[in-house]
């Protein structure tokens, strides 16, 4: 019986836009792996592409690193996954689901930061990144202040302020031992539920705390009030002056 030559099946040609995305796509775990150690040919066969088709995209392995990173601090996703909280939900309950939201994106983009200086050529590429980390901080914070938002009259502070708290927290929560000391075997890092309630109702058991102790609650929340004045204030008289 005659049999068909083996024929190397055709795969159809990427849009170069695709082809593009798919690189990057395969840079991302790789470098959460590796770091910038990654070689271009790990990266080629994790695209199923062959690795001279990279150099054919990005100019070399420096530019390909930080469009990976620029595409891991784009904030549209956190963006819209915050936007599509359910707004019939109570204040605590959209505190969880934005606090879930911002752990699973700060695990995404945390072995990352570390990079940003490492894989930037130049003061042009290394202010490109930086500038997307404040985009993203920045955006993320007013989204999550749209969250708080409907509720601002049970709240002390304003949706802005209460917006930096919480992505503060859960940050901190996140990053325990970052400044190099060892995290207690005993302490867990605490879940969205947890940091949530640290927010809303503070570390003090209500019938433990005497009505004639400070209100420290009161005093954090005022200066970091005036700290975030004075920084709108700063940035106001700095655009002013360009």
């Amino acid at each position: 019986m005659k049999t068909e030559p083996n024929r190397r099946r055709r795969v159809p040609a990427m849009a170069p836009e695709d082809r593009r995305a798919a690189i990057i796509a395969a840079t991302i775990p790789l470098l959460k792996e590796h770091g910038v150690l990654v070689t271009t040919k790990q990266i080629a066969e994790a695209a199923g592409v062959a690795e001279g088709t990279i150099f054919g995209v990005f100019a070399d392995k420096p530019s390909l690193i930080r469009a990976a990173i620029m595409t891991v601090f784009d904030p549209t996703p956190v963006e819209r996954a915050l936007s599509a909280i359910d707004p019939e939900q109570d204040l605590r309950g959209r505190l969880v689901d934005a606090a879930q939201i911002l752990t699973r994106g700060m695990k995404e983009s945390g072995k990352l930061i570390g990079l940003i200086r490492t894989s930037a050529k130049g003061e042009d590429e290394s202010g490109e990144l930086v500038g997307r980390m404040k985009e993203m901080r920045e955006r993320t914070f007013g989204a999550v202040a749209r969250v708080i938002a409907p509720d601002r009259s049970l709240l002390r502070v304003s949706p802005e302020t209460a917006a930096h708290m919480l992505v503060s927290l859960v940050f901190a929560m996140g990053h325990q031992g970052f400044f190099g000391q060892a995290t207690p075997p005993d302490v867990r890092p605490l879940d969205a539920d947890q940091i949530v309630s640290l927010l809303l109702d503070g570390l003090l058991v209500r019938e433990e705390a005497g009505s004639d102790l400070p209100d420290i609650g009161t005093m954090l929340l005022d200066g970091w009030e005036r700290d975030l004045t004075q920084k709108a204030a700063n940035d106001t008289a700095n655009r002013s002056g360009e």
